[in-house]
Order: C-alpha cells, then structure tokens, then sequence
C-alpha cells in the first residue's frame, strides 16, 4: 500500500517535504536550500516568495523520488521556522517586504523601552520581552514600509509566520490562518484564553484585521491541488512543538531537545499554565480538540548554526560530518570555550546585545579545539535550559529525548549525556520534526485514533548513558561559566 503524509518542512535554511507511512519510516524526501540575507548588523531576512516557490518544487519532488501519486497522499501536516515574520497584501498575495527572520535583533532597543510591561506581557503569553518574538517585527514593517499601517487598518494587509504564508498559497487565498502553537510566539496572543489579546494587540500597535483564525493543531485547515489531486491540509505546529509530537512526549515530565540552526528544549507540563520563575518561556506544546497542553521552553539560538560557521566562515571543516572527526582528533579542549552569540543569547540570559566569543586560546590551540569547542557549547548550553527547567517544573529530567541534524554525530550526543548527567534518547527516525507534522496531519486523516498510537510508533535507536567524571564534568562547566562571563560584558 502506498498510502502517505506528507509534511512540509520549512526551515531557517532549508524548505524541505518528507513523505511518511503509516509506520512513521521515510519514503521520500525532497529539499532546496534557503539563502539568509543581512541587510544591516543583526538583521536577517528572506524572501519569502523563495520560500513558496521552494515549497511547491520540493512537495512534487518528494512523491517524484518515492514514485508515489498525488492520490496516494492522505493529508498534508506543515512545520515552519517560527517567528519569522511575513506581512502580505491580501489581494496579490505579495509580500510587502523580505519576510523578518526569527533571529534579527533590529527590534532590541524597542523591546527594551518596553521592559515595564514585561510582567503582564509574560503573564498573557508566557514570552519574555524580546526581538525574537513575531509582535515586534510585525510593528517594524507597520511603521517602515510607506503605505503599510494605513493598508493594515483598512484590512488590506495580511500578517502570519511562515506556515500561515504557505497555507495561505496552498489554499489560493481561500484560508488565513495558524494554530496554536505558532500562535503562541508572536507575543499577541493569550495562551490563557486561546485568543488574540487587544490589550497586547495595543501595546504593539498592531491591527487585528490583518491576524489569522487560530485553530488547533490537527484539524482540517484547507484543501490543495499543489500536488496534482485535492488533498487536505489536515496539521499545522512551530518546528519545536512538531518535534515534540514527533518524540511522542506526551506525558508531564517529558523532555526533548531539538539541534537544528539553534537548540530548542521543551519540557511537558501538563494542562496548567505557569510562568518561568527563571526566565525560560511557558507556551503551547500542542492543542487538540480544544484542550491546551503546555510546556516550558528554553531556546538557543545558535547550535548547528555555529557548525556552518566553522565550514562557510572560517572554512576549517569542508562539512558538517567532518566536525565529530575534528572534534575526537583532540584528547579535550585545551581550555577553549565557544560562546555562540552570534544572534545574542536566548534562555535564560535573553542578552540580544551579546555576541559571539572564544575564550582560551593559546599557542597550541588549533583549529581542532575551536571545532570542538563549538559542538561542547551545545552541551552547556542545554545544562544551562536543563536545570531552570527541573526548577520550574518542578521534577527532575529522567532523560533528554533529541533530535535535529546535529545528533547524527555520536560524539555530541555522549557529551550531552555526560555533561547533562542524564541519559539521552536518540530515536530511530531523527527527523521528527517533519514527523511531527505528519502525525498531527494523520491524526484528523484517521490514520491515527489517539496519541497513544502515536507513543506506539516511537522507537529508541540508541540511548547515551553519562559515564564522564563528576570532578571532570563540573571542572569543564566552570570553564563554561567564566566563557560566559565574558561574553555577556
């Protein structure tokens, strides 16, 4: 039987389509690269007609490699970077500038002029006051392209982040919408009341006519011929709640962290709202037939980002694979410490002023100790998110379910588990945030009857257990805290 999902993909620097079977295992993949552009210091945009034209190209040759007919594919799921942020003009569907990129920091001095209201700003959305967020960008491009805030107010102007741009073309204008996970990020919306919020909506001066219908995460958005038949887009979630569907963490407690171009964690907390007491963010993790399941969040905003730094701006590895050998040529660090702050620092210092360091460089450093001290940075970094999210939580982690193209390399994932004192899950299918969407999309399709049948699929292809030294350990994380130190003066 050839009956697929299909999920689009669509990444910081990737547009990619995955078709799934019911078993969860990869049939076909497409996928194109997607340039960044950096207009000014901290700014990153792309072109978001790129992404759609991507999009289109990689669906069709998806079912292409796997020889698969439109026909066969019972629904599609999408996952998107989130944040990103792109305003559209209702009538041509034309975006009114570069789509405004989850990393740009232009909006920093704003969100600082802010920080009075940062408490009732957490208390509505569980986010921090940050250019991170979508509310901020959007506001930007209201008050910098000519003509926009007055088309906005006469509801011309459409707003969304990347999935709600794609679902946008897919169904040829027919749907505006999101759900609620993406919603959950533009710092516009009430995740206690599952709403738009006028008192936030008057805070970033943005008009309600231009913002989406909020749905959740697996009902049926709309109908699409891009693939030659009319199949239904039946699942819709951000990049990281997608992985944490496709790593099945459905129980409170549940931890996973994804390495992609950054690093995100989320831990399940259950149907409760609470709001960090150690300024990690609280957000949707998912939202199904109306009910709300939560999650405390930790971001990273440079991981695998920093490995294409060492291959595209240093050129000392030639591939990202090259970096485990790099990093395993060396009998430790020789005392150098990356902090990746090439976009500021997310959880939980949210400095978007800091940038990038390495620290400890001596004569006998080489290119070998700056490899490894980019992968290691990952590994603290999570320490970090790791114990501000024990203490919300208020539970300790029993393990680190991961993903993302960076755990592909044994290497990292052990020095995860070593520096984490705790075990870590790779599972069998490491793309699971595509997978996730698939799933989300194959719940309403019926190919799935509860989340359970979901948890049934998952499978562990190998678990890391820590074996470093706690004196070891604890000596190499000191290091870290004073790399850090000096990073954020």
């Amino acid at each position: 039987m050839n009956a697929c999902l299909l999920a689009i993909d669509q990444g910081t620097t990737s547009t990619r389509a995955i078709l799934f079977d019911p078993r969860g295992d990869i049939r076909g993949i497409a996928q194109k690269e997607l340039k960044l552009h950096y207009p000014s210091n901290g700014w990153v945009e792309q072109n978001a007609e790129d992404i759609w034209r991507d999009t289109r190209d990689v669906c069709r040759g998806a079912l292409a490699q796997a020889g698969i007919k439109a026909s066969d594919v019972l629904a599609i799921g999408i996952t998107n970077q989130r944040e990103t942020t792109v305003v559209w003009d209702r009538k041509t569907g034309r975006p009114v500038c570069n789509a405004i990129v989850w990393q740009d920091r232009r909006t920093a001095d704003f969100c600082a002029g802010l920080k009075e209201h940062e408490e009732t700003v957490r208390q509505k959305t569980g986010l921090l006051l940050d250019p991170y967020f979508s509310g901020t960008k959007v506001r930007w491009i209201l008050d910098n392209v000519s003509g926009a805030r007055e088309k906005a107010r006469r509801g011309d102007l459409a707003f969304g982040t990347v999935d709600s741009f794609l679902l946008w073309h897919l169904t040829d204008g027919k749907t505006h919408a999101t759900d609620a996970a993406n919603a959950s990020r533009t710092l516009l919306f009430n995740i206690r009341t599952q709403d738009w919020d006028d008192d936030l909506l008057a805070l970033f001066d943005v008009p309600r006519a231009m913002l989406p219908e909020v749905r959740d995460n697996s009902c049926l958005f709309g109908v699409t011929g891009i693939l030659g038949a009319k199949t239904p887009i039946a699942g819709m979630a951000g990049d990281q709640q997608a992985a944490f569907v496709g790593q099945a963490c459905f129980a409170p407690g549940m931890v996973k962290s994804t390495y992609g171009t950054g690093c995100f964690a989320l831990a399940n907390i259950g149907a409760d709202f609470r709001v960090s007491q150690n300024r990690m963010l609280t957000t949707v993790g998912y939202r199904l037939n109306g009910k709300t399941t939560y999650a405390i969040e930790g971001a990273i905003f440079v991981a695998g980002a920093a490995v294409q730094w060492l291959r595209d701006g240093l050129g000392i590895i030639k591939s990202a694979e090259e970096s485990e050998a790099a990093a395993r040529s060396v009998p430790d660090n020789g005392g150098v410490y990356m902090v990746p702050g090439f976009t500021g620092l997310g959880a939980p210092h949210w400095n978007p002023h800091a940038r990038g360091a390495i620290v400890g460089l001596t004569r006998g450093a080489t290119a070998a100790h700056v490899v490894r001290a980019a992968l290691e940075a990952q590994a603290y970094q999570t320490r970090d998110l790791l114990r501000a999210m024990a203490d919300d939580a208020g539970f300790d982690i029993g393990e680190l379910r991961v993903d993302g193209g960076m755990v592909r390399n044994d290497w990292i994932c052990q020095f995860f588990a070593d520096m984490t004192a705790t075990p870590v899950l790779r599972p069998k299918v490491v793309e699971t945030t595509a997978l996730g969407a698939a799933y989300l999309a194959g719940l309403h399709a019926g190919v799935f009857s509860s989340l359970d049948d979901i948890q049934k699929n998952w499978q562990c292809a190998r678990r890391f257990a820590p074996a470093m030294d706690e004196g070891a350990r604890e000596s190499l994380y000191a290091g870290w805290r004073h790399a850090l130190k000096q990073a954020l003066v």
